[in-house]
Order: C-alpha cells, then structure tokens, then sequence
C-alpha cells in the first residue's frame, strides 16, 4: 500500500464527526453539526462539521480543513502522530510505511538542539560529570529519572559545545541567534541541563542549574529564538498528554522540578508554567488537555497570587479548576521529598474548588473587630457569590456568612440581588455595546464567478479540461495555483476527494483557506455547463477589461504615433472581441 492509499483508508474509516465530537460537543442542524471553534475566543458554536464531505470549518476564524487537521491543531501534535492516533482508531496497520518529512524552515535548529543534548547527556555520564552526579544523587534524582528526563551537563569549558558544533558544518551567527552561543562561547558552562521541549516534544531548549557555590543565578534559560518561545511553552506537556487522556485530569505546576519530583512518585498527569505568569495561549492549551484541572502552586505569597491570577484565567474560559494549598515553606518538590507520597496525595482528596479558594484568601488578614473591614470582606464574598453559576452554593455560602457574623440573611440576599442585577446589567451593555469594524468588502460578480468555477472544477474533471481547453486565466496567483493543484490532482488520482485534497494540500495555509472558501460557496453537487459556459464568459471579461486598462496607461506614456495606433487598433480589437 502506498502511503496516499494508507492516509486515504485512515481517513475513511474515521468519522470526522465521531472524532470531532470525542474533543468538545456537537449539535445537529440540518445535515451538518455545529460546535464551538476551540481555535479561537468562541462563544457561540462556530464551527460547522460535515459528514457527507468529511470537514471542518470556523465561520469566525477560518480554521477548516479534514480529520487529520482538526487533530493536529487540537493537539499540536504532526501529521505522523494524527495519522498514527487516528490509525489506531480506525484499526489500520501503519508500520512499515514510509510518510515523506514535511519540510519545515526551522528543521536545522531542532537538529542542532538534539545534538545539543545527546552532548550534554553524554558530558553528564562521563568521568567529568561525577560531581553534578553526586549533587543529583542528593537531591535524590536516580539514573532512572536522569534518564526519563534527558538531563545533561555542561562542563567548565568556555567551547566545549561550540567547538563541536562548529566542526559538524554549523555557523557561530546560528548558534547564537539560538541561544547555544554567546559572543561565539558556550552559553551554558558548569550547569547541570534540563531540557525543554516544545508541544510536540522536540528539545528547543533548556535551563541550567549552577550545582556548587558559584555566585551566579541559580537558572539560566534559553533566550527567545525561533523555535523558542516562554509564552508558548508548557514543560512536560508532550509526555504528560496521554497519561491526562487516562486519567483524565491535569495537574498544573509552577516549575519543572515540581514535574520531575511528582514523577518519581508515579504523578505524572503533570505540567509546568516554567514560571508563575500564565499567558491565555498557555491556558488554553492546558484546557484543551482536560477541564478537570488542578492548581498545585508554592505555598509563598507568589504562589499564592500565582493561583489566584492563573485561576481566573481558566473561570474567565467557564472552568473552575481545583487547588491545592501548600503551606508558606513548601512547595511540591520539597514537600514530597519531606513528607512523602502517601501525604502528597492525600493532598488531592482535600483539594478545594477555586471559587472556595478565593474567599479563603479574602479572608485572610481580615481584622474581625474592624466593622469596616468586616463589612468590606462580606460585600467581595457576596460579589464572588454573585458571580457563580451554581445557586444552591450560593445559597449555603450568604446562610453561612449570616451565621458567622449574626446577620440577617434577608440583609445578605438583598444585598447579593442587587449585585446581581448590576451583573446582569453590565453583560446586557456590553452586548449592545457593539464595536464599530469596517464592514467586509462585497465579492463583485467576477470574484464570485472564478470562486464558482474552483467549486465546479471539484465535482468535475470536466470543467477542469475546459479551462485547461480554453486556456481560462484566474486574475490571482493563489486562484491559479489551486486550479493547477485540482488539475494535478485529478490527472495523478482519477476522482476528487474534498476531504483526502486538503491532506493533499498539506502545510499550504492560503490554499486551504482558499479552498474552504470556495466550498463554502455551496453550490450544490451538479454541474450545469450553461452556468459554467457564463461563469467562464464572466472571467474572460474581467481579463479583457484589464488589459483594455493597461493598454490605456500604455498609450498615455508611448510617445511614437504608430505605436500609440497600433495600440489604440488592440483595445478596439478587445472590445469587439476578436
């Protein structure tokens, strides 16, 4: 089997609806099913799925394409990986096929990185490396977590990796611009190496730990390069994916420590911020990994807020994610060297809901015998509350609030209505509150007619030979080069599929966002050659129309008489038709 069959049988034997609806729910409408698009800030259900022709598409953000697409954007996974994942599914062999590499621009830099590490792994095993092994050792890091993390060492020496780098054809202007060199010397130099991996579980960088008394920082990062982004980064995210899918939860760290740690204890649902500050893009990948999240931050005051701000990233996308408080001094890789597995996860049974979470933390500091103070703290637990979905947890927390402070729960109800209605307000205003965009620039008829003949050419091999036939010129290169990838397309398979073209497509974004427009179009599933003769007629017009104005601009700037009549006889040829 060759590996466009191979691809062609997975896709056939999965449902792209089946698929689709296992990440987020669908609902039917019509002959199509509509959820809401996971590839943007949505709200309302967006994206349209299509079981008669197998795809997706957002009618928001334009995301569209087959089964394979939606997997490896949802999971930021390659091709390879989809189509391995969805071959399982579908119960298809895949070993033994050769799948031609994508080329990708940044493939050198991965490559030098993975040397990177083989060296540092290797600097680590060797004879040098006892020192940082005895350090290791003592942080109670085996061989077998070394291993399952891939962590290296960088020696003393300025150009140890340099010099090696150098001599396997590498440019010192490369290794800079990737962090590997700095002012054409190693960047990393007596540090015991972490490595960090991007999404798909490629090393794009690494930290480095100082592990003798060196006055230096502690860590030392990679620097933002093309392939490395902090922001974009989540640590251990590509290893920890399947056991989330398993055990259906993820736990979110702080540090990679923290992920190491748990792992040795047989946690390993685990990811890391690399940091305290979450970015939206973070959040919504983690999302993506499970809603049943739980924060397990420091237990210092920079946890603490690190809980509260990442907290509120996640209610602010409709999940309340769990938290688990750890005391001043502790945070989760010395409190499970300190206390062990067993107190670790039994600190997951006393997890708390992050709305319950935030009103310990208002609590905290509050003066009791200051009626003002007491008075404040009740007015932002009431406008917590307010802020909830569940009602019958509001109604046990204002019932608990009027016992606490001897009040009258008809005082705290007409309090909480009253903020609720301003809430309600507020949502209603800035629902009408409408954001002046420029509208959308009107298809003209010639637009619309070379759009509609892209559509006819995917039902029919028919009109691709007429425009072959005719030698039918589409006014942008985008739209010519789709007609040439349908007509290639045709000549080497012999049929069309709307679903096997777009893997066909592959990485080419403007032709797969091309394409989605033209399917969108919905011009039914026949060929009418009258409409296609005038579609035709239509395009031929508008490139008359386009030569007649060049002719013109030409003949204002040609001097010589004849050559302005000869010019001057061509647009009166063009606009006769001949």
């Amino acid at each position: 089997m060759n590996e466009h069959d191979l691809i062609s049988e997975v896709r056939s034997k999965v449902d792209i609806v089946d698929v689709i609806g296992s990440y987020l729910p669908l609902t039917q409408k019509g002959k199509n099913y509509f959820g809401v698009c996971p590839f943007h800030d949505d709200t309302n259900p967006s994206m349209s799925v299509s079981r008669d022709l197998q795809i997706y598409r957002c009618f928001s953000c334009g995301a569209s394409g087959n089964v394979f697409n939606f997997v490896m954007n949802y999971e930021h996974i390659p091709f390879r990986e989809a189509l391995s994942l969805l071959a399982k599914r579908a119960g298809v062999e895949i070993t033994g096929i050769h799948l031609q590499e994508k080329v990708n621009k940044n493939a050198p830099f991965y490559t030098i990185y993975e040397l990177a590490h083989k060296f540092y792994q290797n600097n680590l095993s060797s004879v040098q490396g006892k020192e940082a092994r005895a350090y290791l050792k003592n942080r109670s890091i085996d061989d077998s977590v070394i291993k399952e993390f891939g962590i290296g060492l960088a020696l003393p020496e300025r150009s140890r990796l340099v010099d090696l780098l150098k001599a396997k054809g590498y440019d010192l202007k490369t290794l800079n611009q990737i962090g590997l060199a700095s002012e054409d010397h190693d960047t990393y130099i007596h540090r015991i190496m972490f490595p960090l991996h991007d999404l798909e579980g490629k090393v794009i960088g690494f930290s480095g730990r100082i592990y003798d008394d060196s006055k230096v920082n502690k860590y030392l990062n990679t620097k933002e390069t093309p392939i490395f982004k902090k922001g974009q980064l989540i640590y251990h995210y590509a290893i920890a994916r399947e056991e989330v899918r398993i055990k259906k939860q993820v736990i979110v760290m702080e540090g990679f420590m923290d992920v190491i740690r748990a792992s040795t204890i047989g946690v390993k649902n685990t990811v890391a911020l690399m940091g305290t500050a979450m970015t939206e893009e973070q959040a919504k990948l983690i999302a993506r990994l499970s809603h049943d999240i739980v924060l397990c931050f420091d237990g210092d005051d920079a946890g603490r807020h690190a809980t509260m701000v990442n907290g509120e990233h996640f209610v602010q996308m409709g999940i309340v994610p769990k938290v688990i408080s750890l005391t001043d001094d502790d945070d989760p890789d010395t409190f499970i060297l300190e206390k062990g597995k067993e107190r670790f996860l039994g600190l997951f049974e006393n997890a708390i809901s992050f709305n319950d979470y935030k009103l310990k933390v208002l609590k905290e500091g509050v003066n009791l015998n200051s009626e003002e103070e007491v008075a404040q703290y009740i007015n932002q637990v009431i406008l917590e509350a307010s802020q909830w979905e569940d009602e019958i947890r509001q109604e046990i927390v204002l019932k608990k609030l009027a016992k606490e402070f001897d009040m009258e729960y008809n005082t705290l109800e007409k309090r909480f209505v009253q903020l609720k209605e301003e809430q309600t307000q507020k949502k209603e205003s800035l629902k009408t509150t409408k954001v002046i965009q420029p509208p959308k620039k009107r298809k003209d008829k010639y637009e619309l007619a070379v759009l509609s003949i892209l559509y006819y050419m995917l039902l029919s091999d028919k009109v691709v030979r007429k425009c072959e036939r005719e030698g039918l010129f589409f006014p942008k290169e985008e739209e010519r080069i789709l007609a040439s990838e349908i007509s290639y397309y045709y000549k080497k398979y012999g049929i069309m599929n709307i679903a096997d073209f777009y893997t066909y497509l592959g990485d080419k974004e403007n032709l797969t966002q091309l394409l989605t427009e033209v399917i969108g179009q919905d011009l039914g599933d026949t060929v009418d050659e009258k409409e296609v003769d005038l579609l035709f007629k239509v395009v031929k017009e508008y490139n008359v129309n386009q030569e007649v104005v060049r002719l013109q601009k030409k003949i204002k700037e040609e001097i010589d008489p004849l050559e302005k009549a000869k010019i001057a006889e061509r647009i009166r040829g063009l606009r006769m038709g001949s």
